[in-house]
């Protein structure tokens, strides 16, 4: 089985979607922190700009959660809003962009009461957390190398937005085997 979490109005055939909101093609309806799975029933796990939903004391209980659900050799594919990328923009163009581009991925889009961001990432600190909750490997993903690479979501996010051959990629794209 795969498992697309947080998938809000985003469809990927053949996934299993779960989302806090009820939308036509979620499957199970509530928080992707408490998955009513079995243990080790998943072979992918992807979950997209979804984790800096969580605070700073409970993502990795989230993690745990997450990787209890996979099975071993699974996939736990991952997308966060990358912080290491924000800053090194700010720095050199400060908030330029202002709403639409670096603000909206660090607190984000604030449209509803999901759409708030909590928690921050880089690529040493989030591989750190996956290896420690009991991956054993941690790496980067390329969006254009996967089954839902015709899915536009925030594995994609470039700024400027939509340049995604001259822009600069904002998110942190990795994934963890189990």
């Amino acid at each position: 089985m795969k498992l697309h979490l947080g998938c809000g109005p985003r469809y990927i055939p053949g996934f299993v979607h779960i989302d806090v909101q009820a939308v036509p093609h979620v499957d199970i309806v509530g928080s992707v922190a408490h998955l009513p799975l079995r243990d080790a029933c998943a072979s992918l796990v992807y979950a997209c700009h979804v984790l800096e939903h969580f605070d700073r004391r409970e993502y990795r209980e989230v993690l745990a959660e997450w990787f209890r659900v996979i099975e071993p050799g699974g996939i736990l594919r991952l997308a966060v809003p990358n912080f290491a990328a924000c800053a090194e923009l700010y720095y050199e163009r400060g908030l330029e962009d202002g709403l639409s581009g670096l603000v909206g991925l660090i607190v984000g889009g604030q449209r509803h009461q999901y759409d708030f961001h909590k928690m921050i990432f880089d690529e040493e600190f989030l591989c750190g957390d996956l290896l420690k909750t009991g991956f054993r490997l941690a790496r980067r993903w390329d969006w254009r190398k996967t089954e839902h690479t015709g899915v536009d979501d925030y594995s994609q996010a470039y700024l400027p937005h939509l340049h995604k051959d001259t822009g600069k990629l904002m998110s942190l794209n990795i994934e963890a085997v189990k």
